[in-house]
């Protein structure tokens, strides 16, 4: 998967974000609260800033970044801002959306993605990081059994 060799061996979350959407201070104070929880050694909130969808990531990449570390202290990695869909779609949501067959329609769409490059499930911006923590730990869970089980 097109998302980077860092990231390889880490279970991630990959998201796409908007600075002025509705769904902006939700998804971003519990993907950062996940990030804290989880990240960074065997997780990591992989966002990617978007503005296809209501012209709701007009900024730059450092006025972006800027807004997200100071307004929600993130963390996580921000990517710069990409297209997501569509003929100039980045690799890595082209990937996403070829393998689990779930396209982005808005704002914070987001892909489970396990150390293999496998996407485990696609959610919509409806569905919250607190219904789909579980998934998220569990899949880190076995993920630490696996390295430890390594050693």
């Amino acid at each position: 998967m097109c998302l980077g060799f860092a990231f390889a061996t880490q279970v991630s979350l990959v998201v796409n974000v908007a600075s002025e959407c509705g769904f902006t201070d939700q998804h971003y104070r519990a993907l950062q609260q996940l990030q804290r929880d989880l990240g960074p050694h065997h997780f990591n909130v992989l966002a990617f800033p978007c503005n296809q969808f209501g012209q709701q990531e007009p900024n730059s990449n450092k006025e972006i970044e800027s807004f997200a570390r100071r307004t929600y202290s993130v963390s996580f990695p921000m990517f710069s801002k990409i297209t997501v869909t569509g003929t100039g779609a980045h690799p890595a949501f082209k990937y996403l959306i070829q393998t689990s067959g779930k396209e982005p329609t808005w704002n914070f769409w987001k892909y489970l993605v396990a150390p293999d490059g496998k996407v485990i499930e696609a959610w919509d911006p409806t569905v919250s990081v607190e219904e789909i923590r579980p998934q998220i730990t569990a899949l880190v869970r076995k993920l630490i059994l696996k390295k430890r089980e390594d050693l």
